[in-house]
């Protein structure tokens, strides 16, 4: 089992403890997702990924083919700086990061969150990795990670979480990525990738740096 499954499981469980019916709505809910097979259009590996331009938190502009051109570049896709496993995960890929730039990639994050001061000022937006701000999701529409939020979650994040996310993405407050993560050849081409619509589950990094050492 790897360090970040470990990490996940852990909040998991301790999420059944301390709120147990909600724990048991969300599987309910996956469980539905997984059934309607939220996430199965996703991008697949041999599928050429859209380019696109997207501003980081200071509002710079960053292109994917620009990025391209320096090597190959890992895709992960976000729910924002306010999730908790977003946040196990994010800092367990910056943890591997001097790993995956001596491979010759780099690491791009992307969430629906506006790019305004609170996400300067975030944890994440200071990890040295490349944060984006794809707002109304359309950037994870396209790689076909984008998803309808139910609103059993939505009412979860407004009402126990505090959430303003009609705030937070400026409009769009119920479409949120499926967290996912593509690993992109310098052709553009995806060459592996992890989606699962379970919010809860993600890549592990030591899979991320084998694929990328595949590549290499």
């Amino acid at each position: 089992m790897g360090d970040l499954k470990k990490q996940t499981d852990a909040k998991i469980e301790a999420g059944r403890k301390a709120k147990p019916e909600f724990m048991k709505g969300v599987d309910e809910v996956i469980a539905k997702a997984k059934a309607f097979k939220e996430g199965e259009n996703a991008l697949k590996v041999g599928d050429k990924a859209p380019d696109f331009t997207l501003p980081n938190a200071k509002g710079a502009s960053i292109s994917l083919n620009k990025l391209l051109n320096k090597g190959p570049v890992v895709v992960t896709f976000y729910r924002g700086d306010w999730c908790l496993y977003c946040n196990l995960q994010l800092r367990a890929l910056q943890a591997k990061l001097n790993q995956i730039h001596e491979l010759g990639a780099n690491l791009v994050a992307i969430s629906p969150q506006v790019p305004d001061g609170s996400l300067t000022e975030s944890e994440i937006s200071k990890m040295e990795f490349i944060v984006l701000s794809d707002q109304n999701a359309k950037v994870a529409s396209e790689y076909g990670v984008a998803w309808e939020v139910p609103e059993f979650l939505m009412e979860h994040m407004r009402v126990d979480r505090g959430l303003d996310l009609e705030a937070i993405n400026n409009g769009n407050s119920n479409i949120l990525p499926i967290p996912g993560t593509f690993i992109l050849g310098q052709d553009g081409v995806v060459k592996w990738n992890y989606v699962n619509v379970d919010y809860r589950t993600r890549s592990e990094p030591d899979e991320i740096i084998d694929a990328l050492k595949r590549l290499s």
